[in-house]
C-alpha cells in the first residue's frame, strides 16, 4: 500500500463524530452475535440433547425473523427517529441475550434467538444509515467504517464465544448481554436526537425499491453469496469437530481476514476493476475456495475457512457500496430492501444446511452447494459489467469522492 493511500485510509478513521463511533461500537457487538454461537454449537448440542439440524436453527430463527423485520425498519425509523429505532433494537438484544443465558431447552434458545434477530433488524439497517448520514469523508468512508465494525464483530464473536464457552455454553450469551447493555447506555446518552422532518416511509417501500433493476440484481446476488457465507459459518464446526477454543481461533482468523479485506483490499479492487467487476471476481474466488473445501481433508477446510474471510470482506464492502449507490431510493429504504434479500439468503441456508448434507450423503456437500450459489451470484451480476465499465479512482474509492 502506498503512502498516499495510507494517509487516505487514516483520514477515514480520523475526526469522525461521536455518534459514528458509538454506532460503530454497537455494530461491533451486534455482529459479534452472528458468530458467537459457532464455537459452542457442539457444546449446546451435547448439553441440550439436540442434533445438528436443530442446533443450526439458532441461525435460521435469528436470520428468519431479522429478514421479515427488515421490511418495517424503514417505516419505524421514519415514524419514531433513527435514535429510537437503534435503542429499540438494542433493548431487544439485551433482553434476548440475558434470557438465552438462562434457557433450559433448545426450543427456548431458538425462540430467544428469534427475538435477538428482531432486535438486530431494527439495529443493523438503521445503524448503516446513521453512519452514512453522520460520517465525514463521504458515503464510501462510512461504508468502510461499517464494514470494519462488521469484520471486528465477526472476528471477536467466535473468540468471545470460545473463551466464555469453554467455561459454559451460557457464558457467551451473558457476555454479549453485558456488552450490549454498555452500547445501549452509550447510545441513550450520546446519540443525537433526530429533530429534522422525516419523510413518510411505507412498510412495502423496501420491496418497491427492489423494482430498480440495479438494486434488485445487487440484492439477489448478495442473497446467494450470503447463503454461501452462512454455509461456512454454520456448518464448518460440524465438519471440523474441534473443541470450542480451536473453532474460536479458526473463526477469529477468518474474521480478521474479513475486516482487513473489507477495509483495505475492497477499495483497491473497485479501483482496479470497477465495483461490479470487483464483486464478480471476489464471488468467483469464494466459489473456488468452497469447491476446494468440499473435496479437501480437515486441514484444507481450516485453511479454506480462514481464506474465505478475504473473499467475504471484499464482498461485504462491495455489495453494500453498490446497494447504497445504485438506485435513487432513500438510504434507509435501499438499505432495508437490500438487507431483506441479503439476510433471506442466510436464513434459507442456515435452515437447510444440515439437511443438504443428509440429502447428498456426505458431510462436505454444503460447501459444494455454496460454490454453485456463488457462481449463480456472479451470473446475476454479469449484466452490470457492460453497463458499468468504468473504473473508480483509488482515492475516490477510499474516501467516497464524487466522480
Amino acid at each position: 500500500m502506498s503512502a498516499g493511500h495510507d494517509v487516505r485510509l487514516a483520514e477515514v478513521f480520523k475526526g469522525q463524530p461521536k455518534a459514528v463511533w458509538i454506532t460503530a461500537f454497537a455494530a461491533v457487538i451486534a455482529f459479534m452475535g452472528i458468530g458467537l454461537v459457532d464455537p459452542i454449537l457442539l457444546s449446546i448440542a451435547e448439553a441440550l440433547n439436540a442434533g445438528p439440524s436443530q442446533v443450526t436453527l439458532l441461525f435460521s430463527s435469528y436470520l428468519g425473523v431479522q429478514v421479515v423485520a427488515m421490511l418495517i425498519t424503514g417505516a419505524f425509523s421514519a415514524r419514531f427517529s433513527a435514535k429510537r429505532t437503534v435503542m429499540t433494537g438494542l433493548i431487544l438484544i439485551v433482553a434476548a441475550t440475558v434470557a438465552c443465558a438462562l434457557a433450559s431447552s433448545i426450543g427456548q434458545l431458538v425462540a430467544l434467538r428469534a427475538v435477538w434477530g428482531l432486535g438486530n433488524a431494527f439495529f443493523i439497517a438503521t445503524a448503516l444509515s446513521v453512519i452514512v448520514g453522520a460520517a465525514s469523508g463521504g458515503q464510501q468512508a462510512a461504508i468502510l467504517l461499517y464494514e470494519a465494525a462488521l469484520g471486528i464483530g465477526l472476528s471477536t464473536g467466535p473468540l468471545l464465544g470460545a473463551l466464555l464457552g469453554h467455561i459454559s455454553w451460557r457464558g457467551p450469551f451473558a457476555g454479549t448481554a453485558v456488552l450490549m447493555a454498555i452500547a445501549l447506555v452509550l447510545s441513550a446518552g450520546f446519540l443525537p436526537k433526530d429533530e429534522a422532518k422525516r419523510p413518510k416511509v411505507g412498510i412495502l417501500d423496501p420491496l418497491k425499491a427492489l423494482e430498480h433493476r440495479g438494486l434488485l440484481r445487487t440484492s439477489l446476488g448478495s442473497a446467494f453469496y450470503t447463503a454461501a457465507f452462512f454455509i461456512v459459518l454454520a456448518w464448518s464446526p460440524f465438519v471440523l469437530q474441534f473443541g470450542a477454543i480451536a473453532v474460536g481461533l479458526v473463526f477469529f482468523g477468518w474474521g480478521l481476514c474479513v475486516a482487513v479485506a473489507g477495509v483495505t483490499l475492497a477499495p483497491r479492487l473497485a479501483a482496479r476493476f470497477g465495483e461490479v467487476g470487483g464483486t464478480v471476481i471476489a464471488v468467483l474466488l469464494y466459489a473456488v475456495v468452497l469447491a476446494v473445501m468440499a473435496i479437501g481433508p480437515k486441514p484444507v477446510v481450516v485453511v479454506g475457512v480462514i481464506v474465505s474471510g478475504i473473499a467475504s470482506g471484499l464482498l461485504n464492502t462491495l455489495f453494500t457500496g453498490s446497494a447504497m449507490s445504485v438506485s435513487d431510493a432513500p438510504r434507509p429504504v435501499a438499505s432495508a430492501g437490500y438487507n431483506f434479500c441479503r439476510w433471506l439468503g442466510g436464513a434459507v441456508a442456515a435452515t437447510l444446511v444440515g439437511h443438504v448434507a443428509e440429502w447428498l450423503g456426505f458431510d462436505s456437500a454444503p460447501f459444494a452447494v455454496g460454490a454453485v450459489l456463488c457462481v449463480i451470484a456472479a451470473l446475476l451480476l454479469a449484466p452490470g459489467l457492460r453497463r458499468n465499465p468504468h473504473r473508480v479512482p483509488a482515492e475516490a474509492a477510499l474516501v467516497g469522492e464524487e466522480l
